[in-house]
């Protein structure tokens, strides 16, 4: 599983001395290991939720980066952007805008969506597909455009 990779590329990194890239890894399995207790019981999570917490880790670097730039700080902003992309590595390849397209119009041709009232049962549909492959607000612009049009 991508914890087990995680653990033994920490591994490596220390032997390495790689602090940098040591910080990052440490950053993302706390970061699992907060989400498995999160909830009213202990428990694993599975490949796609762990995916999603680094999603999310990986979405936090690149707020915190903007945060900076726009703060005149661009040393720390380039070391938040060098830990989004070591983070991106363990993720999943990101759709293209034509890969994305097909799979919104098959998931909405398949659950016969047309109408903007459709609009919360058709993300569902397309989500279940994209499996955190693309970013949320991109998905539900194309499907909020494909079901207008």
């Amino acid at each position: 599983m991508l914890i087990d990779t995680l653990r033994s590329d920490m591994k490596e990194a220390m032997k390495a001395k790689d602090q940098d890239r040591l910080k990052t890894l440490r950053s993302m399995i706390a970061a699992i290991q907060t989400e498995e207790v999160s909830q009213s019981s202990a428990r694993e999570l599975s490949q796609s939720e762990v995916e999603k917490v680094l999603a999310s880790e990986a979405k936090k670097r690149q707020e915190a980066a903007d945060a900076f730039n726009s703060a005149g700080r661009p040393q720390m902003a380039e070391q938040e952007l060098s830990e989004k992309a070591l983070i991106e590595q363990y993720l999943p390849e990101k759709l293209t805008d034509t890969e994305l397209d097909q799979i919104i119009s098959e998931a909405l041709s398949e659950g016969a969506f047309s109408q903007m009232s459709d609009m919360g049962n058709a993300m569902k549909a397309v989500n279940a597909k994209v499996q955190n492959r693309a970013e949320g607000s991109v998905v539900a612009a194309k499907v909020r455009a494909a079901l207008a049009g």
